[in-house]
C-alpha cells in the first residue's frame, strides 16, 4: 500500500467506531497522494501520520438543571487539532448527534479550512449532545454556563477561540462569553459571533452564506457566467441557509426551496426579500417550523419527512445552482446524479461535508463545478478571523469594508484551490486543490517546528 493508503488503515483502526471521521480523512488524504513524491521530507518527518492526530481532545460532563429543578447531564468536547499556522479555531455545535467522532471530523477539516483563508488560524471544534430546540431561554442559559465552567480553562485569545455552529448561535454565544467574562475577569476576544454591542463583527451573521455564494460566482465565471438568472435551491433554514438566500435574491438569482428536519418548502416564484424576512422571524424569533411558511404563502408546496435533495429527485425539479446548507451527508449518489440531471451544474457546500464520498464522486464524473465545503464555507471563519483582528486592535470596521475582506478572501480561496489543482495535475478539481492547498501550508509549518 502507498503511505497515504496506510495512514488511512492505521486511522480506521486506533480510531475504531467513528465512522464521520474517517469519512473525512478518506476524502482530505486520498487528494494528498500527488504530494507525497514532491515532498519527501513530509515522509521522512511523518507530516501525514500526525497530522490525523489531534493535539488534545477534551471531553467533559456538564450537569446542569432544567425548569423542573431535575439534574440533566450532557457530554462536553473540545478537540484542538492542530495549532501549526495559528490559535486553534472552529464553531461549538449543540446537538444530539454530536460525539468525538463528529467532533474529531469537523475540527478535521477545519484544519485545512482555516489555512485556506490565508488568516493564522489553526484547526479545532467542540460541543456538547444537548439539544437547545424545545428548551426554554432559561434552560440554555443555565446549560451555557454549565458548559463554560469547563471549557474556558482551554481557551484564550491565542490559545483556542470557539465560534457558533449548528444549535449555537447569537442566544448562546452570548450566554456563554457572558459566563467566560465573568469567570476569568477578562474582556478579550475570546469567542466569536459575538453581538454588535459587546465585540462583535458585521458581517459575521452573514458571512458562511455570502461566502458560499461568493464562491459560486468565481467558478461560474471560469465557464462565463453569472448568479443572475440562475435557479438556485437550498437547504435548511438556519443561519447559512438563510443568508445563502439573502446573497442570492441580492445577486439576482431565484431561490425556491428551504427545509428544516420536518420537511422542505417549494417556492416556485422565488424567496424574494419579504419571505426571507418572515423566514428569519420564524426561524430566530418565533423558532418555528419550516411548514409555517407554506401555510402563511400562497402556491406554496410543502414535502413533511423529505429533505431538498429527495424533493428535487422525486419531483423532477429544475435547478441550475445547489447550496446544501444542512449538515452532513445529506446529499447521497442516488440524490447527487438527480440533481445533475435535473439540471444543476454549480454546487458548492455551505454545511461541512454534505455530500457523501459517493456523491463527491459523481460530481467529479460528470465535471460539473463543485466547491468543497471546506472552500465554500470558509467565509464563516474567516470573518470570525476578521472579528478576532478587530477586537485585538480594538476597532470597529464597517460593514462595507468587512464585506469586501470577505470577498477578497473568498477569491483568493478559489484562485489558490485553482492554482494547486493545476500545479498537482488536475486542473480545474476543486476538491483536489482545496484539500492540496490547505495542506501544504499546515505541513510547511509542522516541519519548521521540528518534532513536536
Amino acid at each position: 500500500m502507498s503511505v497515504i493508503q496506510d495512514i488511512v488503515a492505521m486511522v480506521e483502526e486506533k480510531d475504531a467506531g467513528q465512522p464521520e471521521f474517517h469519512q473525512a480523512v478518506r476524502e482530505v488524504m486520498s487528494s494528498l497522494e500527488p504530494t507525497v513524491e514532491r515532498h519527501p521530507d513530509f515522509v521522512k518527518y511523518k507530516i501525514y501520520e500526525r497530522i490525523v492526530v489531534p493535539d488534545r481532545a477534551v471531553i467533559f460532563r456538564v450537569p446542569w438543571v432544567d425548569d423542573k429543578g431535575e439534574v440533566q447531564v450532557n457530554r462536553g468536547y473540545r478537540v484542538q487539532f492542530n495549532g501549526a499556522i495559528g490559535p486553534y479555531k472552529g464553531g461549538l455545535r449543540f446537538h444530539p448527534s454530536v460525539n468525538l467522532s463528529v467532533i474529531k471530523f469537523l475540527g478535521f477539516e477545519q484544519i485545512f479550512k482555516n489555512s485556506l483563508t490565508t488568516l493564522p488560524m489553526g484547526g479545532g471544534k467542540g460541543g456538547s449532545d444537548f439539544d437547545p430546540k424545545g428548551k426554554s431561554d432559561m434552560e440554555v442559559m443555565r446549560f451555557c454556563q454549565a458548559f463554560m465552567r469547563e471549557l474556558y480553562r482551554h481557551i484564550g485569545p491565542d490559545t483556542d477561540v470557539p465560534a457558533g455552529d449548528i444549535g449555537v448561535g447569537g442566544r448562546e454565544i452570548g450566554y456563554l462569553y457572558g459566563y467566560y467574562k465573568k469567570i476569568v475577569n477578562e474582556h478579550t476576544g475570546v469567542l466569536t459571533g459575538k453581538g454588535m454591542d459587546y465585540g462583535g463583527s458585521l458581517i459575521r451573521p452573514e458571512a458562511t452564506g455570502y461566502g458560499a455564494v461568493f464562491f459560486a460566482a468565481e467558478m461560474l465565471a471560469t465557464r462565463g457566467q453569472e448568479v443572475k438568472g440562475k435557479v438556485a435551491a437550498v437547504s435548511a433554514s438556519g443561519n447559512v441557509a438563510q443568508y445563502t438566500v439573502e446573497k442570492l435574491d441580492q445577486m439576482g438569482a431565484r431561490v425556491i426551496t428551504l427545509s428544516d428536519s420536518d420537511g422542505t418548502i417549494v417556492d416556485e416564484a422565488g424567496i424574494d426579500a419579504k419571505k426571507l424576512a418572515f423566514v428569519l422571524d420564524l426561524k430566530n424569533t418565533r423558532r418555528g417550523r419550516i411548514k409555517e411558511y407554506a401555510e402563511a404563502h400562497k402556491g406554496v408546496k410543502y414535502y413533511e419527512g423529505k429533505n431538498v435533495w429527495d424533493v428535487i429527485r422525486e419531483q423532477g425539479l429544475k435547478v441550475d445552482l445547489a447550496f446544501p446548507s444542512a449538515h452532513e451527508n445529506e446529499i447521497d449518489s442516488a440524490n447527487a446524479a438527480a440533481l445533475i440531471d435535473n439540471g444543476c451544474y454549480c454546487i458548492s457546500e455551505g454545511a461541512n461535508m454534505p455530500s457523501t464520498m459517493d456523491a463527491i464522486e459523481t460530481y467529479r464524473e460528470k465535471k460539473i463545478l463543485f466547491a468543497p465545503a471546506k472552500a465554500a464555507n470558509a467565509g464563516g471563519v474567516a470573518t470570525s478571523g476578521l472579528e478576532m483582528s478587530q477586537n485585538s486592535l480594538r476597532l470597529f470596521w464597517p460593514r462595507a469594508e468587512v464585506e469586501e475582506r470577505l470577498r477578497y478572501i473568498m477569491k483568493d480561496i478559489h484562485r489558490n484551490c485553482l492554482e494547486a489543482a493545476e500545479a498537482y495535475g488536475s486542473p480545474g478539481d476543486y476538491v483536489a486543490g482545496a484539500n492540496i492547498a490547505g495542506f501544504l501550508k499546515v505541513a510547511n509549518a509542522m516541519l519548521a517546528y521540528g518534532i513536536v
